[in-house]
């Protein structure tokens, strides 16, 4: 086996494509000047430190971080902690962050599954929450999603007893991929009524993205999986 082909056997299966693009020179400063302020670096030896009397979600994938913030602003009593892989993504975010002066946000540039691993702590989260991951959509790369048993199963470690996994996806295919495998994860607990998808809860912002969708008649589905033990 040559070097090319050993990097490839063991270089593992990323949900993500770092697709950097140009930061404007909003976001280069937020990164510089903000960071410091709203970011953890990503330590593999220094597990995050969680206030036991806060309620902490956890978003993975924020994007440009529009509906994150606006959630974050929404909520005062949670801390949220994003993670995006994007720079120009997390940019934004950190301006956001600072325009509206919250002080219940952080952010990290790094790979989410690295960072569960790694940095939080089990029985820690009340709430995960992936809206819009990349669907893969084609079947060749279907393995690609981030939604998969294993991760599942490392979320399920993450989350309190009573914590919850929110997906939302606009690809029904996609949709329908997460609800069984969830349906299939150990203790999980599916909180819609018909054991499929929920309504999309009041608290889950609606993104421009997703307006855009709805008015093109693009389909949404929501699910909410709660942890039933530990």
């Amino acid at each position: 086996m040559n070097i090319n082909e050993t990097i490839k056997a063991i270089r593992p299966i990323r949900s993500f494509v770092l697709r950097q693009g140009r930061l404007t020179k909003g976001q280069e400063h937020a990164l510089t000047t903000f960071w410091p302020i709203y970011g953890i670096d990503y330590h593999p030896n220094a597990p995050i430190s969680f206030d036991p009397n806060q309620k902490i979600t956890l978003e993975i994938g924020f994007g440009m971080g529009a509906s994150f913030i606006e959630m974050a602003r929404q909520s005062p009593e949670t801390h949220f902690l994003g993670i995006e892989v994007h720079r120009p993504g997390v940019g934004a975010c950190l301006m956001a962050a600072e325009a509206a002066k919250l002080t219940n946000v952080n952010v990290m540039c790094h790979d989410a599954v690295e960072v569960l691993e790694n940095m939080i702590p089990d029985n820690s989260l009340d709430k995960v929450q992936i809206f819009f991951p990349d669907p893969w959509h084609k079947a060749r790369h279907n393995k690609r999603r981030i939604i998969q048993p294993e991760f599942v199963a490392l979320i399920y470690k993450k989350l309190k007893s009573g914590g919850v996994l929110h997906l939302a996806t606009d690809w029904q295919n996609y949709a329908e991929h997460m609800l069984a495998v969830l349906t299939q994860a150990a203790g999980f607990k599916n909180l819609s009524n018909r054991g499929d998808y929920v309504p999309r809860p009041v608290d889950r912002s609606v993104t421009k993205f997703e307006k855009r969708g709805q008015n093109l008649g693009h389909g949404v589905w929501d699910l909410q999986f709660m942890k039933q033990s530990s």
